[in-house]
């Protein structure tokens, strides 16, 4: 069936007119039958073509954590390898986010580049859940917003607390028995009427219609034996199932087929409602003349703190009446080394607010100066920030850590690879780095295309090893050819020390 509008929604403009003709099944296939068969081929392959389209990033291959019930880490498990104690560490922190028990706290991963910290975030994110809020930065990306340092971490983490509110509304809730519409003989002379039957185990009742509420209907693809739910606020319908009364009506039924009970009691009901929102959800909605649609457009602002001062009032509030609760969430800043002590000094206030959530860092930086000072520190965070975090510490993979890992890749990426082209694979991971050899796999993977080939052989990375050049050759090169460079500063010395 074509799409129709979604009854009571804000977004009703963005949606395109339907058409008022039926779906006739017997006359689009008469016209496939009549098709010249070379435009039948065409639309087949174009419609493979479209459900091919698809994205693979850096971390696509995660899953979670890889974490049994006691927090034990699995040696492969949702796309992680190796890091046992790192993920472990990780877990410990992803429960009590879980629980509640922890806020205002600090994680730090700290390790060498390619050893996966950005993984066992990403680990940790789809870990947590959709419930609890989870925000990710950049330290550099504040350097380039359109406002104020802090103003950009403030909103960061204002992003990762939710705010769960509970309200109470009246639904009617029922099994349908039949559903009558009446259309008109002239179209366009009037607007469709209908009725709608439903019942529970103590009584039924017929309800009319009118055309937004079929228009729902429709699109929900309710019918006789459905069990529904109808928010009278808002009209909005959910189908909840299928009656087990109907269990027999057909022989064959999907796997997502579900069965509910017929509701008992009364067929109008009051239930608790809870949605989930972020504090600066609620802040641009509060602070913005276009409301909500800055969320969209991305054109936030600047906030007042007087907004916020009075929203956590009425949060306040909420909780004290019982209304909401608090969930705390997690900040993930990546590349924490690039802030600046104007930052970290935020950072340390803003840690220890009532409602914060959970601040995760990570960095591959060792004793480096601090940005905006003289001084040097560990990892470019001053001591008194240093002092508050939990340090998670990640080691470099091993060979069969790095073989692993690969497997993954290969699989996630949909390419064959022989086992000797693997074991290259490895070597070349070990000798350079992690990154470098996951690179190759699908730059293999066209140079098997080009010989028409359908396996990825040693051939196939060895001249994709020779095409493009690791960080080891490329710096050997310009040690060799530094006198042909513009600018040139290396001294002799520290050419030693590049090689």
């Amino acid at each position: 069936m074509c799409s129709i509008t979604p009854l009571m929604s804000p977004f009703n403009a963005f949606y395109p007119k339907t058409s008022d003709h039926p779906f006739k099944p017997t006359e689009v296939l008469r016209r496939y039958q009549t098709m010249p068969p070379n435009m039948v081929e065409l639309k087949v392959s174009e419609s493979r073509d479209l459900t091919r389209i698809e994205r693979i990033g850096a971390h696509s291959h995660i899953r979670g954590l890889g974490l049994d019930s006691a927090l034990e880490p699995r040696a492969i498990s949702e796309g992680m390898v190796g890091q046992t104690t790192a993920r472990k560490a990780a877990g410990v922190i992803v429960q009590m986010v879980k629980e509640g028990k922890i806020a205002g706290r600090a994680v730090l991963l700290a390790g060498q580049p390619g050893t996966g910290k950005t993984a066992i975030a990403m680990g940790m994110a789809k870990s947590i859940g959709l419930e609890t809020p989870f925000a990710m930065l950049a330290g550099s990306e504040l350097f380039s917003l359109e406002m104020s340092k802090t103003e950009a971490l403030m909103q960061a983490f204002r992003k990762a607390i939710g705010v769960r509110i509970k309200e109470e509304t009246e639904v009617i809730e029922g099994e349908v028995v039949e559903i009558q519409i009446d259309r008109p003989a002239v179209s366009g002379a009037a607007s469709k009427t209908g009725k709608l039957t439903l019942k529970t185990t103590e009584m039924e009742t017929v309800y009319d219609l009118g055309a937004k509420m079929i228009e729902a209907l429709a699109k929900d693809k309710v019918q006789s034996g459905d069990v529904i739910a109808i928010d009278k606020a808002s009209g909005k319908i959910t189908k909840l199932g299928r009656s087990f009364s109907r269990s027999r009506d057909y022989d064959a039924m999907g796997p997502q087929t579900k069965f509910v009970q017929c509701p008992d009691g009364e067929l109008q009901k009051r239930k608790e409602v809870v949605h989930c929102v972020t504090l600066h959800e609620i802040d641009v909605i509060n602070s913005r003349t276009q409301g909500f649609l800055a969320l969209f457009t991305g054109d936030t602002g600047e906030i007042r703190a007087e907004v916020r001062e009075q929203i956590d009032t009425k949060v306040a509030e909420w909780r004290e009446e019982g209304k909401a609760e608090i969930v705390p969430g997690v900040l993930f800043i990546d590349e924490v080394h690039m802030l600046d002590i104007e930052c970290f000094s935020f950072l340390n206030r803003a840690l220890e607010n009532d409602m914060a959530p959970i601040l995760v860092v990570a960095t591959n930086r060792g004793i480096t100066t601090i940005r905006g000072t003289n001084y040097k520190s560990p990892h470019g965070i001053p001591i008194d920030f240093l002092d508050r975090l939990l340090i998670i510490s990640t080691q470099p993979y091993t060979e069969d850590d790095i073989r692993k890992i690969l497997d993954i890749r290969c699989q996630e990426e949909d390419v064959d690879v022989s086992e000797d082209a693997k074991v290259l694979l490895t070597k070349i991971g070990v000798d350079t780095s992690l990154r470098y050899a996951i690179n190759l796999i699908t730059s293999a993977s066209l140079a098997c295309q080009k010989r028409k080939g359908k396996v990825v052989e040693i051939e196939d990375v060895s001249r994709v090893y020779e095409l493009f050049w690791d960080v080891k050759r490329s710096t050997q090169y310009l040690i060799e050819y530094q006198s042909q460079y513009m600018f040139n500063e290396a001294t002799m010395g520290e050419e030693d020390e590049m090689v």
